[in-house]
């Protein structure tokens, strides 16, 4: 990843304002759109191919597929049908979910995650890259080609600093999600760097998560944060990551101010601007952005969008 862009989380309630949403997004200027997996708005790939025939330049990426929902050759299928109609446009962001909800939904046993991850991406990048995969491992077995390599490049979801660390030696880009600037800057970035350079390799792309929102009104920013992404110091896997950052007892807490100012980035346009930059000075290839919005939201909204646009 050459250029250093902002890319922006697409929330949506249904298939059909995802697609329009992402057509806003090009329109207004962003450079790129991100899709979380499941809810009611549908299967994401499905999505972003629509979106994708309906747009000309905006990168496209999921942020992230569930692996524990299909298989590796099925999403590097998906994948290739994407890149087909929107050429070098899909970053495939994949990662193992929540262990309730994949038990509960899919009935995966999701015995070591990490593991799991590791083979997928292994399966999926090698797919994607060279067109053709004979793999066996512990939990994956896979052999199939396509009709040649694609221009889709292979992302994973990352918490910990293990997680981060199977990114760099993999040699895919890493997502961070919610997780403090700080930890992100002083002990994910490291532990990455270093497993690409322990794997010979080029340190792949780290893009950076961030809550966001132009706005004189902090205090409503910060509530914002706390009502539109509420639930993550909750679930385990990111409770133990706020740990890590110097942020115990997450779990019960939920969202410190603390907490909140190391993940938001608000304030007026200049100030917004500044802080984007920063985490992109610091390391960070791309800013992914969840636009959180104060007031009238669709004016909170598109304020916060032609910055992220300008940035």
């Amino acid at each position: 990843m050459s250029e250093k862009i902002v890319g922006v989380a697409i929330p949506a309630p249904d298939a059909q304002s995802i697609i329009d949403s992402v057509v806003e997004a090009e329109s207004v200027g962003v450079k790129a759109v991100w899709l979380t997996s499941g809810g009611d708005a549908g299967d994401a790939l499905t999505a972003l191919a629509v979106a994708g025939a309906r747009t000309d330049s905006i990168k496209l990426g999921t942020s992230i597929m569930q692996t524990w929902s299909r298989h590796p050759i099925t999403a590097a299928r998906q994948a290739q049908t994407i890149d087909a109609v929107a050429p070098g446009r899909l970053r495939l962001g994949v990662g193992p979910g929540h262990l309730q909800a994949m038990q509960e939904t899919f009935g995966a046993g999701f015995e070591a995650p990490l593991g799991h991850l590791t083979e997928y991406v292994k399966v999926l990048k090698g797919l994607l890259e060279t067109g053709e995969i004979d793999f066996q491992g512990e939990q994956i077995v896979a052999k199939a080609s396509l009709p040649g390599p694609t221009g889709v490049a292979v992302m994973a979801s990352a918490l910990r600093p293990r997680s981060f660390e199977m990114c760099g030696a993999e040699g895919i880009g890493a997502i961070s999600w919610v997780c403090p600037h700080p930890y992100v800057r002083d002990t994910a970035l490291p532990s990455m760097r270093a497993a690409a350079e322990g794997a010979a390799g080029e340190m792949p792309p780290l893009v950076v998560h961030a809550a966001v929102c132009v706005t004189e009104d902090l205090a409503g920013a910060r509530d914002a944060v706390r009502e539109q992404l509420g639930y993550f110091p909750h679930i385990p896997f990111y409770a133990r990551m706020f740990a890590a950052s110097g942020f115990p007892g997450s779990e019960e807490s939920g969202w410190t101010d603390e907490m909140l100012d190391s993940v938001l980035l608000a304030g007026d346009e200049e100030t917004v601007a500044l802080k984007v930059r920063e985490i992109l000075e610091w390391g960070a290839d791309e800013v992914l952005a969840s636009v959180v919005t104060v007031g009238d939201t669709d004016e909170s909204r598109m304020r916060t969008m032609r910055l992220l646009a300008e940035a």
